[in-house]
């Protein structure tokens, strides 16, 4: 096995590693040849791509991204050879803390290179609601002028400094404000992000998600939106687990 960096002359074999459930991967895989801050790594098996990850770089804090082996060589340890060639990377040496994601099926490789679970995560697929649900009079469309609110509401619910990551993303986003801004959303950030200080405001935003999204993901103790799903007949499709 070798490991390399993925380039961007990598991306026409991207669909050969196209997970089955998941959403488009190539925007992403896309966006991490081109960013600054993102490092993504391809483990080659003779000619073949056989798997791919990526670190994302916040200051202090990385995340580990998109680890893929594409199923005709899974269980030869590929994910796991991945992972600790993301971990020894000089970037992600740097951090502190380090994050991922993990599926269902890989949930059991991360333990085995120093991984614990820190919080369980939801996904819902398949979700309709009525369009014609009207938008609260209370959500507003981004300013300029709301930048360092959101900021801040970001950097105390994700204990990151990510401002920088955000930003390109703020000018298609929206806020929550019953006379001060209690939440926003931002479209664009992967598959939709929502941020909010209290259940009222996260609720509010996850209806205008879903006007035009059919599936969505949060955090297992999200009581709130969980009850309103459920309350609306979905039911959770699979289960993740972010570890740190």
């Amino acid at each position: 096995m070798i490991i390399q960096s993925f380039v961007r002359d990598d991306l026409k074999f991207i669909r050969e590693l196209q997970p089955e459930g998941w959403g488009d991967i190539t925007p992403s895989i896309e966006f991490y040849t081109k960013s600054s801050f993102c490092f993504p790594m391809k483990v080659n098996v003779g000619d073949e791509i056989a798997g791919i990850g990526s670190a994302i770089i916040h200051h202090r804090v990385a995340w580990l991204a998109h680890i893929i082996v594409r199923p005709e060589f899974r269980k030869r340890g590929i994910g796991r050879f991945i992972t600790e060639a993301l971990l020894s990377s000089a970037e992600v040496k740097k951090c502190e803390t380090v994050y991922l994601i993990a599926t269902e099926l890989g949930a059991p490789v991360y333990p085995k290179v120093g991984f614990e679970t820190e919080a369980e995560y939801l996904y819902f697929k398949d979700v309709k609601i009525d369009k014609l649900l009207m938008t609260s009079q209370m959500i507003y469309p981004y300013e300029g002028r709301f930048k360092n609110q959101l900021a801040e509401m970001d950097k105390i619910n994700s204990s990151e400094d990510r401002l920088f990551h955000l930003e390109p993303h703020f000018q298609n986003g929206y806020v929550y404000s019953p006379g001060k801004i209690e939440g926003f959303y931002l479209p664009t950030f992967g598959d939709g992000l929502i941020i909010a200080n209290n259940p009222s405001a996260g609720i509010e935003l996850l209806k205008l998600h879903l006007q035009s999204n059919k599936k969505i993901a949060f955090p297992k103790d999200n009581l709130a939106a969980t009850k309103y799903l459920n309350e609306k007949g979905f039911k959770e499709f699979s289960t993740g687990k972010r570890m740190r």
